[in-house]
């Protein structure tokens, strides 16, 4: 009974051992700036026929290619294959949509719609590509100049007395 159900992984004396350590040495060295390679980065894959609800939390690289139902993911990168889809609230850097997003998505860099994607919802981006046959139905709001990347103090709404003043001109 103190067995465990699970199979012992194996002992690191394996001849591919010593060469594993010398990858991540070898990646931060050529990576400028201490970034990690896209590799290294702590990836989540969904993949094809998986449904995933719920929080998913410290994911760099999100990768769907089923589905997934988050109400607020936080990652560097997001990729939604073909056939994939995610419902809820994203908040990424760069996002590449070749399946569905469902729901409101903020991207601080890029956003590329291939031509098979569709986004459906509310969107802030600051960059944005659109392939022959992408699809955006909803809102879509650019992020322009020094602009915060979170919605909430873009929606604040300024004092009634702020907007009586903004008539007459100030020095």
């Amino acid at each position: 009974m103190g067995r465990s159900p699970f199979p012992t992984p194996p002992a690191p004396a394996t001849p591919a051992a010593p060469s594993a350590p010398a990858r991540p040495a070898a990646a931060a060295a050529a990576a400028p700036g201490g970034r990690r390679e896209a590799s290294d980065r702590r990836t989540l894959v969904v993949g094809r026929g998986i449904s995933v609800q719920g929080s998913i939390q410290d994911a760099e690289r999100l990768v769907v290619e089923g589905t997934v139902e988050a109400t607020l993911l936080q990652a560097t990168e997001l990729s939604v294959a073909q056939g994939g889809v995610f419902r809820g609230e994203i908040e990424v850097e760069d996002a590449d949509l070749a399946g569905t997003i469902d729901g409101t998505l903020t991207v601080r860099g890029n956003l590329t719609v291939r031509a098979t994607g569709r986004l459906i919802g509310k969107t802030r981006t600051r960059r944005l590509q659109v392939e022959d046959g992408g699809q955006i139905t909803g809102h879509l709001e650019m992020i322009t100049g020094d602009m915060p990347a979170r919605p909430a103090s873009i929606e604040t709404p300024a004092p009634a007395a702020e907007k009586t003043e903004e008539t007459t001109p100030s020095v």
